[in-house]
C-alpha cells in the first residue's frame, strides 16, 4: 500500500489531527531508521498513515 487514499476519503473525524498525527508518526518513524520504511519504497509519510488510519497505533491531542 503506497497511501491508504480510501481512508482517507472515508475518514469523518478531525482532519486537522489526523495531519498533525501522521507528520509526528513520519517524524518518529524517520528518527528511527524503522525497518519498515524500506518497504513502503522509503514513503515515511504513506507509512505513517497507514499505521494510523488502520490503528496500529493510537494517537490524542494534548491541549
Amino acid at each position: 500500500m503506497i497511501f491508504p487514499i480510501e481512508e482517507l476519503i472515508e475518514y469523518d473525524k478531525n482532519m486537522y489531527e489526523i495531519t498533525a498525527a501522521a507528520s509526528r508518526r513520519s517524524y518518529q518513524l524517520s528518527m528511527l531508521k524503522d525497518p519498515d520504511i524500506e518497504s513502503h519504497e522509503g514513503k515515511v509519510v504513506s507509512l505513517a498513515a497507514q499505521q494510523l488510519f488502520t490503528n496500529q497505533i493510537e494517537f490524542r491531542m494534548t491541549p
